[in-house]
């Protein structure tokens, strides 16, 4: 099983640049934003800006041009480490046919972010062979209550060598904390559950899925040959909804040799539950004979762990316990 190219682990002192390839930083606070760099400072993290992550259009973004010269300059820069991405939004795929993937394959660094930057994260991935990682925005360290789990396994992967064993979080949260730190609402965690139960051990591709299916057919969609899928998805998603874009996922070459798959926890707004999921997931004779999960800590609810897209991952599922074990 081949496994993607990885850029250098990070350390204390390594600058991070923080980009908006998707929407713009303006539409976080300032003092959201004061929060997350303070954050990132104190784990021991210098952080730098780009040029236009501050633009912002009738979209919430800003144009092609400035956000591909943000992205190449990031890449470029022998000073940056790592990039993480301002937040998420819709249009991260407008960038993929203006990027310079030999240019990217060539200063591998390690990109981090979620939702609609798994477009991005994807296609430099299919492109170049580079890991990337879905995990935190920068916007996401600037909570204040209910992130320890996420920062934790975010240091894991960029700082820490050898495999890790995922623990599930003690609560979770799916609450507009970035509008009142003060008010949140949290719940206990029952951890993930297996669906179909087993064993695979595979390379991660995968995220938010309505994001990764506009990757179909393009030369910006990673093979799903020997792979365990991570989907997950939003606020935005139904159960038919999701069912419906997990069909097409299933209709993509080389997915009857998938291992396995695991899915993140749905916001309450989707209106998921445990026995529609499984109602969906019976429904496809294409998931019959492998493992797959549901409920994993990743994803639009909080907190979240950080995963290597290209890595490496083993999953067990037996008895009504289940595993998961990452390394890249």
């Amino acid at each position: 099983m081949m496994m993607g190219k990885q850029a250098p682990k990070l350390k204390a002192g390594d600058e991070i640049r923080i980009l908006s390839p998707s929407r713009s930083l303006s539409i976080v606070s300032e003092e959201n934003r004061l929060i997350a760099q303070s954050r990132l400072e104190a784990l021991g993290f210098k952080v730098s800006f780009s040029q236009h992550v501050l633009e912002n259009d009738d979209f919430a973004s800003s144009s092609i041009e400035s956000r591909v010269a943000d992205l190449h300059e990031a890449f470029v820069d022998p000073k940056v480490k790592g990039i993480l991405t301002s937040i998420g939004g819709y249009n991260a795929n407008q960038l993929l046919a203006h990027l310079d993937y030999d240019l990217i394959g060539a200063h591998p660094k390690r990109l981090c972010g979620y939702s609609d930057i798994t477009a991005l994260s994807h296609a430099i991935y299919a492109r170049t062979g580079l890991i990337t990682y879905a995990g935190p925005h920068f916007l996401t360290f600037a909570m204040l209550r209910g992130n320890e789990y996420t920062t934790t396994y975010f240091q894991r992967l960029m700082l820490e060598e050898g495999s890790i064993q995922i623990q599930s979080s003690p609560e979770w949260s799916d609450d507009a904390w970035y509008l009142d730190q003060d008010q949140r609402s949290f719940h206990r965690n029952a951890g993930p559950y297996a669906i179909h139960e087993g064993e695979a051990e595979g390379t991660i591709v995968g995220g938010n899925l309505c994001t990764l299916n506009l990757l179909q057919g393009t030369p910006y969609m990673p093979s799903l040959k020997g792979t365990i899928v991570f989907v997950e998805d939003d606020y935005e998603s139904s159960p038919a909804t999701f069912d419906r874009d997990l069909q097409s996922l299933l209709h993509q070459p080389g997915f009857d040799q998938v291992k396995g798959i695991i899915i993140g926890r749905f916001q309450k707004a989707s209106h998921m539950t445990e026995e529609l999921l499984r109602q969906i997931i019976r429904s496809k004779r294409e998931l019959a004979s492998i493992p797959v999960i549901a409920d994993a800590d990743f994803g639009h609810t909080t907190p979240q762990f950080t995963y290597p897209i290209g890595g490496k991952v083993l999953i067990r599922a037996r008895n009504g316990r289940v595993g998961i074990e990452i390394c890249e």
